[in-house]
Protein backbone atom coordinates (compact mmCIF):
# COMPACT_ATOMS: atom_id res chain seq x y z
CA UNK A 1 0.00 0.00 0.00
CA UNK A 2 1.38 3.43 -0.97
CA UNK A 3 1.98 6.25 1.50
CA UNK A 4 -0.88 8.17 -0.10
CA UNK A 5 -3.28 5.26 0.40
CA UNK A 6 -2.23 4.88 4.05
CA UNK A 7 -2.73 8.62 4.49
CA UNK A 8 -6.23 8.49 3.01
CA UNK A 9 -7.31 5.49 5.05
CA UNK A 10 -6.42 7.37 8.23
CA UNK A 11 -9.39 9.67 7.56
CA UNK A 12 -11.94 6.98 6.74
CA UNK A 13 -12.52 6.13 10.41
CA UNK A 14 -12.19 9.67 11.81
CA UNK A 15 -15.56 10.06 13.53
CA UNK A 16 -14.88 13.42 15.20
CA UNK A 17 -17.53 15.87 13.90
CA UNK A 18 -16.34 19.29 12.76
CA UNK A 19 -18.34 22.27 14.04
CA UNK A 20 -20.35 24.46 11.70
CA UNK A 21 -18.21 27.39 12.75
CA UNK A 22 -15.12 25.56 11.46
CA UNK A 23 -16.89 24.70 8.22
CA UNK A 24 -17.87 28.34 7.75
CA UNK A 25 -14.20 29.27 7.47
CA UNK A 26 -13.15 26.31 5.33
CA UNK A 27 -11.74 23.93 7.96
CA UNK A 28 -13.71 20.81 7.11
CA UNK A 29 -11.91 18.00 8.98
CA UNK A 30 -9.49 16.98 11.71
CA UNK A 31 -6.37 14.95 11.04
CA UNK A 32 -6.23 13.35 14.50
CA UNK A 33 -8.71 10.57 15.29
CA UNK A 34 -8.41 10.64 19.10
CA UNK A 35 -11.45 12.40 20.69
CA UNK A 36 -10.72 15.84 22.09
CA UNK A 37 -10.61 16.82 25.75
CA UNK A 38 -13.06 19.75 25.53
CA UNK A 39 -12.51 22.30 28.28
CA UNK A 40 -12.26 26.08 28.10
CA UNK A 41 -9.52 28.53 27.16
CA UNK A 42 -8.95 32.17 28.12
CA UNK A 43 -10.64 31.79 31.49
CA UNK A 44 -7.87 33.88 33.07
CA UNK A 45 -5.70 36.49 31.36
CA UNK A 46 -2.50 34.55 32.03
CA UNK A 47 -3.98 31.38 30.51
CA UNK A 48 -2.72 32.64 27.14
CA UNK A 49 1.00 33.54 27.07
CA UNK A 50 2.77 34.51 23.85
CA UNK A 51 6.46 35.36 23.38
CA UNK A 52 7.94 36.47 20.08
CA UNK A 53 10.76 34.67 18.34
CA UNK A 54 12.54 37.46 16.49
CA UNK A 55 15.70 38.19 14.56
CA UNK A 56 17.88 41.29 14.77
CA UNK A 57 21.62 41.53 15.11
CA UNK A 58 22.94 42.89 18.38
CA UNK A 59 24.64 46.29 18.41
CA UNK A 60 25.67 48.86 21.01
CA UNK A 61 24.98 52.08 19.14
CA UNK A 62 22.24 53.65 17.08
CA UNK A 63 19.23 55.97 17.33
CA UNK A 64 16.77 53.20 18.23
CA UNK A 65 16.33 51.88 21.75
CA UNK A 66 15.30 48.21 21.60
CA UNK A 67 12.90 47.41 24.43
CA UNK A 68 11.32 44.20 25.67
CA UNK A 69 7.60 44.93 26.15
CA UNK A 70 5.55 42.63 28.38
CA UNK A 71 1.86 43.51 28.56
CA UNK A 72 -1.22 41.95 30.09
CA UNK A 73 -4.71 42.57 28.63
CA UNK A 74 -3.59 45.42 26.37
CA UNK A 75 -4.41 46.00 22.71
CA UNK A 76 -1.13 46.73 20.88
CA UNK A 77 -2.30 49.99 19.31
CA UNK A 78 -3.64 51.23 22.64
CA UNK A 79 -0.42 50.50 24.52
CA UNK A 80 1.66 52.26 21.85
CA UNK A 81 -0.70 55.25 22.07
CA UNK A 82 -0.30 55.46 25.85
CA UNK A 83 3.46 54.92 25.69
CA UNK A 84 3.77 57.80 23.23
CA UNK A 85 1.77 60.03 25.57
CA UNK A 86 3.88 59.06 28.59
CA UNK A 87 7.11 59.77 26.71
CA UNK A 88 5.77 62.88 24.95
CA UNK A 89 6.71 61.61 21.49
CA UNK A 90 4.93 60.66 18.26
CA UNK A 91 3.61 57.14 17.73
CA UNK A 92 5.57 57.14 14.46
CA UNK A 93 8.78 56.73 16.47
CA UNK A 94 7.73 53.22 17.58
CA UNK A 95 8.33 50.01 15.66
CA UNK A 96 7.18 46.45 16.30
CA UNK A 97 7.16 43.14 14.44
CA UNK A 98 3.71 41.73 15.23
CA UNK A 99 0.36 42.52 16.83
CA UNK A 100 -0.43 40.10 19.63
CA UNK A 101 -3.65 39.00 21.32
CA UNK A 102 -5.20 41.50 23.73
CA UNK A 103 -6.57 39.01 26.27
CA UNK A 104 -3.20 37.46 27.01
CA UNK A 105 0.24 37.99 28.48
CA UNK A 106 2.51 38.86 25.58
CA UNK A 107 6.25 39.50 25.41
CA UNK A 108 7.86 41.12 22.37
CA UNK A 109 10.54 43.54 21.21
CA UNK A 110 9.71 47.08 20.17
CA UNK A 111 11.96 49.94 19.04
CA UNK A 112 11.69 53.59 20.04
CA UNK A 113 13.58 56.20 18.07
CA UNK A 114 15.49 58.96 19.81
CA UNK A 115 15.01 58.24 23.52
CA UNK A 116 17.41 57.22 26.27
CA UNK A 117 17.19 54.33 28.67
CA UNK A 118 16.75 56.85 31.49
CA UNK A 119 13.66 58.36 29.80
CA UNK A 120 12.12 54.91 29.66
CA UNK A 121 12.06 54.94 33.45
CA UNK A 122 9.48 57.73 33.37
CA UNK A 123 6.82 55.37 31.99
CA UNK A 124 4.32 53.89 34.44
CA UNK A 125 1.41 52.05 32.86
CA UNK A 126 -0.67 49.36 34.60
CA UNK A 127 0.11 45.77 33.56
CA UNK A 128 3.00 46.91 31.36
CA UNK A 129 6.69 46.12 31.88
CA UNK A 130 9.49 47.67 29.82
CA UNK A 131 13.10 46.46 29.79
CA UNK A 132 15.76 48.19 27.71
CA UNK A 133 17.84 45.61 25.83
CA UNK A 134 20.24 47.48 23.54
CA UNK A 135 20.53 50.17 20.92
CA UNK A 136 20.29 49.62 17.19
CA UNK A 137 20.69 51.36 13.83
CA UNK A 138 17.51 49.62 12.63
CA UNK A 139 13.95 49.77 13.92
CA UNK A 140 11.93 46.66 14.75
CA UNK A 141 9.57 45.80 11.87
CA UNK A 142 7.47 42.97 10.46
CA UNK A 143 10.38 41.20 8.76
CA UNK A 144 12.08 40.68 12.13
CA UNK A 145 9.34 38.34 13.36
CA UNK A 146 10.23 34.68 12.90
CA UNK A 147 7.52 33.08 15.02
CA UNK A 148 5.87 32.88 18.42
CA UNK A 149 6.13 30.61 21.46
CA UNK A 150 2.88 29.81 23.27
CA UNK A 151 1.88 28.59 26.71
CA UNK A 152 -1.88 27.97 26.74
CA UNK A 153 -3.98 26.65 29.62
CA UNK A 154 -7.14 24.61 29.02
CA UNK A 155 -9.36 24.59 32.14
CA UNK A 156 -12.49 22.73 33.18
CA UNK A 157 -11.71 19.50 31.35
CA UNK A 158 -14.48 17.10 32.38
CA UNK A 159 -12.45 13.93 32.87
CA UNK A 160 -9.80 12.63 35.19
CA UNK A 161 -6.21 13.83 34.82
CA UNK A 162 -5.28 10.27 33.83
CA UNK A 163 -7.81 10.08 31.01
CA UNK A 164 -6.98 13.61 29.84
CA UNK A 165 -3.30 12.75 29.82
CA UNK A 166 -3.91 9.66 27.69
CA UNK A 167 -5.92 11.64 25.13
CA UNK A 168 -3.45 14.51 24.96
CA UNK A 169 -0.54 12.10 24.52
CA UNK A 170 -2.41 10.13 21.85
CA UNK A 171 -3.16 13.31 19.89
CA UNK A 172 0.47 14.43 20.24
CA UNK A 173 1.64 11.04 18.96
CA UNK A 174 -0.67 11.35 15.93
CA UNK A 175 0.65 14.84 15.21
CA UNK A 176 4.22 13.58 15.45
CA UNK A 177 3.47 10.65 13.11
CA UNK A 178 1.84 13.05 10.66
CA UNK A 179 4.77 15.48 10.88
CA UNK A 180 2.62 18.40 12.03
CA UNK A 181 -0.86 19.71 11.25
CA UNK A 182 -2.67 21.30 8.30
CA UNK A 183 -1.61 24.95 8.22
CA UNK A 184 -5.15 26.33 8.23
CA UNK A 185 -5.89 30.00 8.86
CA UNK A 186 -7.51 30.20 12.28
CA UNK A 187 -10.74 31.83 13.35
CA UNK A 188 -9.09 35.14 14.25
CA UNK A 189 -8.44 35.72 10.54
CA UNK A 190 -12.19 35.82 9.88
CA UNK A 191 -13.62 37.38 13.04
CA UNK A 192 -14.16 35.49 16.28
CA UNK A 193 -17.64 36.81 17.08
CA UNK A 194 -18.71 37.42 13.46
CA UNK A 195 -16.97 35.31 10.84
CA UNK A 196 -17.81 37.71 8.02
CA UNK A 197 -14.47 39.26 7.07
CA UNK A 198 -13.95 36.86 4.17
CA UNK A 199 -17.53 37.43 2.97
CA UNK A 200 -16.83 41.15 2.80
CA UNK A 201 -13.66 40.43 0.84
CA UNK A 202 -15.53 38.18 -1.60
CA UNK A 203 -18.08 40.92 -2.31
CA UNK A 204 -15.35 43.56 -2.78
CA UNK A 205 -13.44 41.28 -5.13
CA UNK A 206 -16.60 40.81 -7.23
CA UNK A 207 -17.26 44.58 -7.31
CA UNK A 208 -20.36 44.43 -5.08
CA UNK A 209 -19.45 47.28 -2.72
CA UNK A 210 -23.00 47.73 -1.44
CA UNK A 211 -23.18 44.07 -0.50
CA UNK A 212 -19.73 44.25 1.07
CA UNK A 213 -20.67 47.30 3.16
CA UNK A 214 -23.96 45.79 4.30
CA UNK A 215 -22.30 42.53 5.33
CA UNK A 216 -19.65 44.36 7.33
CA UNK A 217 -21.98 46.85 9.00
CA UNK A 218 -25.17 44.92 9.41
CA UNK A 219 -25.06 41.15 8.88
CA UNK A 220 -26.25 39.83 12.27
CA UNK A 221 -24.64 36.88 14.03
CA UNK A 222 -26.22 34.86 16.86
CA UNK A 223 -22.98 34.97 18.88
CA UNK A 224 -23.27 38.74 19.40
CA UNK A 225 -25.06 40.44 22.34
CA UNK A 226 -28.76 41.05 21.78
CA UNK A 227 -28.38 44.86 21.64
CA UNK A 228 -25.83 44.69 18.83
CA UNK A 229 -27.62 41.91 16.95
CA UNK A 230 -30.89 43.89 16.98
CA UNK A 231 -29.15 47.03 15.73
CA UNK A 232 -27.57 45.11 12.87
CA UNK A 233 -30.87 43.46 11.97
CA UNK A 234 -32.56 46.87 11.76
CA UNK A 235 -29.94 48.28 9.36
CA UNK A 236 -29.82 45.01 7.39
CA UNK A 237 -33.58 45.18 6.77
CA UNK A 238 -34.05 48.96 6.33
CA UNK A 239 -30.77 50.46 5.05
CA UNK A 240 -31.62 53.32 7.45
CA UNK A 241 -28.11 54.45 8.38
CA UNK A 242 -29.27 57.51 10.31
CA UNK A 243 -31.43 55.27 12.47
CA UNK A 244 -28.56 52.82 12.73
CA UNK A 245 -26.33 55.51 14.23
CA UNK A 246 -28.84 55.91 17.05
CA UNK A 247 -28.80 52.17 17.73
CA UNK A 248 -25.16 51.13 17.21
CA UNK A 249 -22.98 51.25 20.36
CA UNK A 250 -20.11 53.73 20.31
CA UNK A 251 -17.43 51.04 20.39
CA UNK A 252 -18.47 49.82 16.91
CA UNK A 253 -16.57 52.79 15.55
CA UNK A 254 -15.75 51.39 12.10
CA UNK A 255 -19.37 50.55 11.30
CA UNK A 256 -20.47 53.93 12.65
CA UNK A 257 -17.84 55.73 10.56
CA UNK A 258 -19.15 54.06 7.40
CA UNK A 259 -22.75 54.92 8.26
CA UNK A 260 -21.78 58.52 9.03
CA UNK A 261 -20.41 58.72 5.50
CA UNK A 262 -23.48 57.10 3.94
CA UNK A 263 -26.05 59.38 5.62
CA UNK A 264 -25.11 62.42 3.45
CA UNK A 265 -23.59 60.35 0.63
CA UNK A 266 -26.32 57.88 -0.20
CA UNK A 267 -25.13 54.85 -2.19
CA UNK A 268 -21.43 55.90 -2.07
CA UNK A 269 -20.36 52.53 -0.72
CA UNK A 270 -16.86 52.76 -2.20
CA UNK A 271 -16.44 56.06 -0.36
CA UNK A 272 -17.64 54.42 2.85
CA UNK A 273 -14.83 51.86 2.56
CA UNK A 274 -12.27 54.54 1.72
CA UNK A 275 -12.61 56.12 5.16
CA UNK A 276 -11.31 52.92 6.78
CA UNK A 277 -7.60 52.45 7.43
CA UNK A 278 -5.52 50.80 4.68
CA UNK A 279 -4.76 47.87 6.97
CA UNK A 280 -8.42 47.19 7.74
CA UNK A 281 -9.41 47.37 4.06
CA UNK A 282 -6.68 44.91 3.08
CA UNK A 283 -7.80 42.57 5.85
CA UNK A 284 -11.03 41.87 3.97
CA UNK A 285 -9.24 40.61 0.85
CA UNK A 286 -6.68 38.71 2.89
CA UNK A 287 -9.48 36.91 4.74
CA UNK A 288 -11.14 35.96 1.45
CA UNK A 289 -7.83 34.56 0.17
CA UNK A 290 -7.43 32.69 3.46
CA UNK A 291 -10.88 31.12 3.15
CA UNK A 292 -10.05 29.88 -0.36
CA UNK A 293 -6.75 28.49 0.95
CA UNK A 294 -8.55 26.64 3.77
CA UNK A 295 -11.03 25.18 1.24
CA UNK A 296 -8.22 24.02 -1.05
CA UNK A 297 -6.33 22.45 1.85
CA UNK A 298 -9.47 20.69 3.10
CA UNK A 299 -10.20 19.42 -0.41
CA UNK A 300 -6.64 18.14 -0.78
CA UNK A 301 -6.93 16.22 2.49
CA UNK A 302 -10.35 14.81 1.59
CA UNK A 303 -9.02 13.63 -1.78
CA UNK A 304 -6.28 11.75 0.03
CA UNK A 305 -3.34 13.80 -1.20
CA UNK A 306 -0.65 14.14 1.47
CA UNK A 307 0.61 17.47 2.69
CA UNK A 308 3.87 16.10 4.11
CA UNK A 309 4.88 14.46 0.80
CA UNK A 310 5.28 16.25 -2.54
CA UNK A 311 3.63 14.89 -5.70
CA UNK A 312 4.18 15.46 -9.39
CA UNK A 313 2.69 18.89 -10.14
CA UNK A 314 3.08 20.32 -6.62
CA UNK A 315 4.80 23.62 -5.93
CA UNK A 316 7.16 23.60 -2.96
CA UNK A 317 8.95 26.35 -1.09
CA UNK A 318 12.29 26.11 0.66
CA UNK A 319 13.42 27.35 4.06
CA UNK A 320 15.40 30.48 4.81
CA UNK A 321 18.62 30.69 6.82
CA UNK A 322 16.58 30.71 10.04
CA UNK A 323 14.89 27.41 9.12
CA UNK A 324 11.44 28.86 8.43
CA UNK A 325 9.47 28.48 5.16
CA UNK A 326 10.36 31.13 2.56
CA UNK A 327 7.54 31.48 0.01
CA UNK A 328 9.74 33.67 -2.20
CA UNK A 329 11.75 30.55 -3.11
CA UNK A 330 9.45 28.09 -4.90
CA UNK A 331 9.85 25.26 -7.41
CA UNK A 332 7.57 22.95 -9.39
CA UNK A 333 7.80 19.25 -8.59
CA UNK A 334 8.07 16.72 -11.42
CA UNK A 335 8.93 13.05 -11.76
CA UNK A 336 12.57 13.95 -12.20
CA UNK A 337 13.05 15.86 -8.95
CA UNK A 338 10.32 14.49 -6.68
CA UNK A 339 12.63 12.10 -4.78
CA UNK A 340 15.18 14.80 -4.03
CA UNK A 341 12.51 17.28 -2.95
CA UNK A 342 10.83 14.72 -0.69
CA UNK A 343 14.20 14.10 0.92
CA UNK A 344 14.34 17.84 1.68
CA UNK A 345 10.76 17.73 3.01
CA UNK A 346 11.65 14.89 5.38
CA UNK A 347 14.51 17.05 6.68
CA UNK A 348 12.18 20.09 7.07
CA UNK A 349 14.12 21.93 4.36
CA UNK A 350 11.16 22.22 1.97
CA UNK A 351 7.36 22.37 2.22
CA UNK A 352 4.43 21.67 -0.09
CA UNK A 353 2.39 24.83 -0.77
CA UNK A 354 -1.11 25.91 -1.81
CA UNK A 355 -2.16 29.28 -3.22
CA UNK A 356 -3.34 32.47 -1.62
CA UNK A 357 -4.91 33.32 -4.94
CA UNK A 358 -4.57 36.63 -6.76
CA UNK A 359 -4.59 38.03 -10.28
CA UNK A 360 -1.11 36.62 -10.97
CA UNK A 361 -1.42 33.31 -9.15
CA UNK A 362 0.81 30.44 -10.18
CA UNK A 363 -1.25 27.28 -9.69
CA UNK A 364 0.04 23.75 -9.28
CA UNK A 365 -0.14 21.16 -12.04
CA UNK A 366 -1.35 17.56 -12.15
CA UNK A 367 -3.73 16.35 -9.46
CA UNK A 368 -2.79 19.08 -6.95
CA UNK A 369 -3.54 21.67 -9.62
CA UNK A 370 -6.89 20.04 -10.43
CA UNK A 371 -7.89 20.44 -6.77
CA UNK A 372 -6.86 24.09 -6.70
CA UNK A 373 -8.77 24.85 -9.90
CA UNK A 374 -11.86 22.91 -8.82
CA UNK A 375 -12.26 25.02 -5.65
CA UNK A 376 -11.67 28.26 -7.58
CA UNK A 377 -14.18 27.28 -10.27
CA UNK A 378 -16.84 26.08 -7.81
CA UNK A 379 -16.62 29.40 -5.95
CA UNK A 380 -17.12 31.30 -9.21
CA UNK A 381 -13.81 33.11 -8.86
CA UNK A 382 -12.13 34.95 -11.74
CA UNK A 383 -8.54 35.52 -10.63
CA UNK A 384 -8.39 38.73 -12.67
CA UNK A 385 -10.98 40.22 -10.30
CA UNK A 386 -8.28 40.45 -7.63
CA UNK A 387 -6.94 43.47 -9.52
CA UNK A 388 -9.98 45.39 -8.10
CA UNK A 389 -10.00 48.35 -10.51
CA UNK A 390 -12.39 50.37 -8.30
CA UNK A 391 -9.94 50.15 -5.36
CA UNK A 392 -6.55 49.29 -6.90
CA UNK A 393 -4.77 49.80 -3.58
CA UNK A 394 -6.32 46.48 -2.50
CA UNK A 395 -5.14 44.54 -5.56
CA UNK A 396 -3.35 41.29 -4.81
CA UNK A 397 -1.09 39.36 -7.16
CA UNK A 398 -1.24 36.26 -4.96
CA UNK A 399 1.41 34.16 -3.22
CA UNK A 400 1.86 30.57 -2.05
CA UNK A 401 1.73 29.31 1.55
CA UNK A 402 3.05 26.11 3.10
CA UNK A 403 0.31 23.56 3.82
CA UNK A 404 2.06 21.74 6.67
CA UNK A 405 2.37 23.37 10.08
CA UNK A 406 5.40 21.87 11.81
CA UNK A 407 4.58 21.67 15.50
CA UNK A 408 5.12 19.24 18.35
CA UNK A 409 3.47 20.45 21.57
CA UNK A 410 4.46 19.38 25.07
CA UNK A 411 1.97 19.27 27.92
CA UNK A 412 1.41 19.22 31.65
CA UNK A 413 -1.69 17.82 33.40
CA UNK A 414 -2.98 19.07 36.74
CA UNK A 415 -6.29 19.54 38.58
CA UNK A 416 -7.93 22.56 40.18
CA UNK A 417 -11.32 23.38 41.71
CA UNK A 418 -12.96 23.49 38.27
CA UNK A 419 -11.69 20.14 37.04
CA UNK A 420 -8.67 18.92 35.15
CA UNK A 421 -6.28 21.57 33.84
CA UNK A 422 -3.98 21.11 30.82
CA UNK A 423 -1.07 23.36 29.87
CA UNK A 424 0.17 23.12 26.27
CA UNK A 425 3.49 24.58 25.09
CA UNK A 426 4.53 24.93 21.45
CA UNK A 427 6.15 27.28 18.95
CA UNK A 428 4.84 28.31 15.52
CA UNK A 429 6.25 30.23 12.54
CA UNK A 430 4.90 33.72 11.98
CA UNK A 431 1.48 33.89 10.34
CA UNK A 432 0.38 30.57 11.87
CA UNK A 433 -2.41 30.14 14.39
CA UNK A 434 -2.39 28.62 17.87
CA UNK A 435 -6.13 27.93 17.57
CA UNK A 436 -5.39 25.52 14.71
CA UNK A 437 -3.36 23.47 17.18
CA UNK A 438 -5.94 23.81 19.97
CA UNK A 439 -8.82 22.59 17.77
CA UNK A 440 -7.14 19.19 17.34
CA UNK A 441 -6.72 18.76 21.11
CA UNK A 442 -10.10 20.15 22.14
CA UNK A 443 -12.10 19.29 18.98
CA UNK A 444 -15.29 21.31 18.35
CA UNK A 445 -15.55 22.77 21.85
CA UNK A 446 -12.58 25.08 21.34
CA UNK A 447 -14.63 27.38 19.08
CA UNK A 448 -17.39 27.81 21.67
CA UNK A 449 -14.86 28.81 24.32
CA UNK A 450 -13.29 31.35 21.95
CA UNK A 451 -16.69 33.06 21.81
CA UNK A 452 -17.18 33.10 25.56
Amino acid sequence: MSAIEVFWLSFMDNANPVSQLDRNIGMELYVTKTPGVGGKIRQLIDDFYVEEISSGAASKEGPYLIVELTKLDWDMHHVIRDLSRSLGISQKRFGWAGTKDKRAITKQKISIWGISEEELGNVSLPRVELRAIRRSNKKVELGDLLGNSFRITIRGVDMSPEEAGKRIQSISDEIAQFGGLPNFFGVQRFGTLRSVTHLVGDAIMKGDFEGAAMIYMAKPFPSEPEEIRSAREYVWETHDFKGGLRLFPRHLRYERAMMNHLVPNESDYIGAFQILSPGLKKMFLHAHQSYIFNKILSRRLKKGLPINIAMDGDIVCFVNKSGFPDISRIQFVNNGNVDGINNLIRRKRAFVTAPLVGYGSQLAKGEPGEIERSVIDEMGIDLNDFAIPQMPELASCGIRREVLLSVQPTHEIDADLNGTKIVLRFSLPKGCYATVVLREYMKSEYMKTMLG
